[in-house]
Order: structure tokens, then C-alpha cells, then sequence
């Protein structure tokens, strides 16, 4: 049972930082406005800014190492 949250939080993380890594490169976000509930809406911003922070974090930390390159 334990494992099994482990095992789905990870993945809610990897699909918001998914989500972010698609804002960073074409700009599309969800619609959060249409959240209904505000309280709901202030979780799903929470939740995104989650993502942004681990995308960015996993960029230093690939940007580091030597196995990757920059291209542009």
C-alpha cells in the first residue's frame, strides 16, 4: 500500500514536470480560471509551480553533468 503512494506521487510529479516542460517550449499552461473552486485552483497552481521547480532543477543538474550537451 505504502509503495503503491510512493509509485503515484512520483508520477504525479513527472506529469507536472511534463506539463511544464511543454509550458517552456510552446507556451500552453492549462486554463486554471476555469476552475470552479478556488481552493482546488490554488492546488492545481501549487501542483504546476511543483513541476516548474523540478524541471528547472533537473535542467542544472543535466547541464552539469557531461553525458549532455547544449545544441541550439
Amino acid at each position: 500500500m505504502f509503495s503503491k503512494l510512493i509509485h503515484l506521487g512520483f508520477d504525479a510529479l513527472l506529469i507536472s514536470a511534463f506539463l511544464a516542460g511543454i509550458k517552456r517550449s510552446t507556451g500552453l499552461t492549462p486554463a486554471l480560471a476555469r476552475v470552479p473552486n478556488k481552493d482546488f485552483r490554488q492546488l492545481l497552481r501549487t501542483y504546476l509551480e511543483t513541476g516548474e521547480y523540478l524541471f528547472d532543477f533537473a535542467v542544472v543538474i543535466l547541464g552539469r553533468s557531461s553525458s549532455f550537451e547544449r545544441t541550439r
